[in-house]
């Protein structure tokens, strides 16, 4: 990437708010053929819980947010509880964890206001997702995770891309914890489908560890993700660009790209061309 790029990732598409570390907006990127992604449409974002007042009237007022598509797992939205968009009827919530759960609710936004359910003791483990793919043993970490996640929760990877596809009178957020790992996914499986050149979706990618001190230390003030925070070092919660890349390679050795796979799994050339279409101009 040339420094000319770097610096409009770095400058234009950060949106500063109070409440959140890691949001920023997923147009001015470049495409293959020579086009831009439009801003407005979809923004990447961190938790959405402490948004502030003058927050949700950005979002709601300005940037016409109208819709959060959520991939934490139901504790994680149980436990830390009503975001303030969810006051905002504007505005509508849709969950799609990434991650395989015990137990199932069918609506967890409709069981979020009664007691918190009686939870597994190693519940903690997904706050920053641990499954993996099996097989590839020989890939990193943090690969073998977001290959877990087209393993183990396929249905959801594209239930969460049809709900950035669907015509909406505003702009759409999609978030999970840190919104980096379950985030960086499905936004770049997104970015894919609208033509975006795997370099930059990688620089995309990797431009959380801009902001990972303030983002550790935001989740760290959280009861929810306070433990996993302190321990394991910065270094291991900052996202590289290896690890994108690497999975993008596998994807197009083992289908034909990001979008190979999602064909496979259901979501074709018509969906992704809805897709596309909300991405680009």
């Amino acid at each position: 990437m040339t420094s000319g790029a770097s610096d409009r990732l770095r400058t234009d598409r950060w949106l500063r708010l109070d409440g959140t570390t890691n949001t920023r907006d997923l147009g001015g990127l470049p495409t293959v053929d020579g086009g831009t992604t439009v801003p407005g449409r979809v923004l990447r974002s961190d938790n959405l819980q402490t948004l502030s007042e003058d927050d949700v009237r950005r979002l709601v007022d300005d940037v016409r947010l109208r819709e959060v598509v959520d991939l934490r797992t139901t504790a994680e939205v149980l436990l830390e509880g009503r975001g303030p968009l969810r006051a905002v009827p504007e505005v509508t919530h849709r969950h799609f964890t990434l991650l395989p759960e015990r137990g199932h609710h069918t609506d967890v936004f409709a069981v979020e206001e009664a007691d918190v359910p009686e939870l597994p003791a190693d519940w903690a483990e997904s706050i920053l997702p641990r499954q993996v793919a099996e097989g590839d043993q020989g890939e990193p970490p943090a690969v073998r995770s977001y290959l877990g996640y087209l393993a183990h929760r396929p249905e959801n990877v594209v239930a969460a891309l049809r709900a950035l596809a669907a015509p909406t009178d505003g702009a759409t957020v999609v978030h999970c914890a840190a919104g980096k790992d379950r985030t960086g996914v499905v936004v770049a499986f997104a970015l894919a489908v609208a033509g975006v050149p795997h370099e930059e979706i990688v620089a995309d990618y990797a431009l959380t560890a801009e902001v990972i001190d303030d983002l550790v230390a935001k989740l760290a003030a959280s009861p929810t993700y306070a433990e996993d925070m302190v321990r394991r070092d910065v270094a291991s919660h900052t996202p590289r660009a290896e690890t994108m890349r690497r999975v993008l390679e596998l994807l197009d050795e083992r289908h034909g790209g990001p979008q190979g796979w999602l064909t496979e799994h259901g979501f074709g050339p018509e969906e992704q061309a809805a897709l596309r279409a909300r991405l680009r101009a």
